[in-house]
């Protein structure tokens, strides 16, 4: 089996192929770059790059995994855009990897509880909860957006050691250890951030998982997809409320 994996859902953007021949899972190919260049300019040329280094006839893929949500608007439709065209040319099943299950597989085999965090701006911050039982991830809370301050609250009911990762962690990572879960921490409480070489997303862990999507039958058409945006766009939410207006 061999899986196409894209994930442009939120600065990184990165490109991978993932194998499994028997019960030997390998990652034989991933590019990765944490840029300021626009996903546009970046996805599809890495996708040429990485065929072209391994020799990949695009044909020879079992299934497209994506990261399908939520994240940046434009990254998700970039990704979105690029899996289901490849997915349509080829007759190819997409895999939709929610994008946080996809970032807490990079911690793959812990004992923590496993929390991405992805800043979603006004405040709030895209978020699931997991831990791992072997090499299965389990679901202890789905992808939400919430509220830094409302996540420390769901993860005070947890008693075990956490690991943060994601581009949020930078920008909220004082709020948590000096506010939000201080007191956890002066009483003991374990908390930790991933290494830079497991803090952003990896196409090889979308893959990976995607893999194990595959095997379960979570497969849709490159029609059925759609990204998983959580919360509606900033034009979308002014558009309601200059409705709302004209109807008062």
């Amino acid at each position: 089996m061999r899986i196409l994996a894209l994930d442009s859902s939120g600065l990184v953007a990165s490109v991978a192929v993932v194998e499994k021949i028997e019960e030997e899972e390998q990652v034989i190919a991933e590019y990765t770059v944490n840029y300021k260049k626009t996903h546009s300019q970046t996805l599809l040329p890495m996708l040429d790059t990485v065929s072209d280094m391994i020799e990949l006839d695009l044909k020879t893929i079992d299934a497209i995994a994506v990261a399908g949500g939520p994240g940046s608007f434009t990254g998700l439709r970039i990704g979105s855009a690029t899996a289901k065209g490849l997915g349509l040319a080829m007759n190819k099943p997409l895999i939709h990897i929610p994008t946080l299950e996809g970032l807490a597989y990079n911690l793959c085999g812990t004992d923590a509880i496993v929390c991405p965090i992805m800043d979603a701006r006004r405040g709030q911050v895209y978020t699931g909860i997991y831990e791992f039982c072997g090499n299965e991830l389990v679901v202890l809370e789905d992808q939400m957006a919430i509220s830094i301050e409302e996540l420390g609250d769901h993860l005070k009911k947890y008693d075990k050691r956490i690991i943060f990762l994601g581009d949020g962690v930078p920008v909220f990572r004082a709020r948590l250890t000096d506010k939000i879960l201080a007191e956890e921490i002066k009483a003991g409480r374990d908390i930790q951030f991933a290494p830079a070489n497991m803090n952003r997303q990896r196409a090889a862990s979308v893959g990976t998982l995607g893999l194990r999507y595959y095997a379960a039958g979570k497969t849709e058409t490159a029609m059925e997809h759609e990204p998983d945006y959580l919360r509606l766009s900033q034009a979308e939410r002014e558009r309601k409320e200059r409705e709302a207006k004209s109807i008062q």
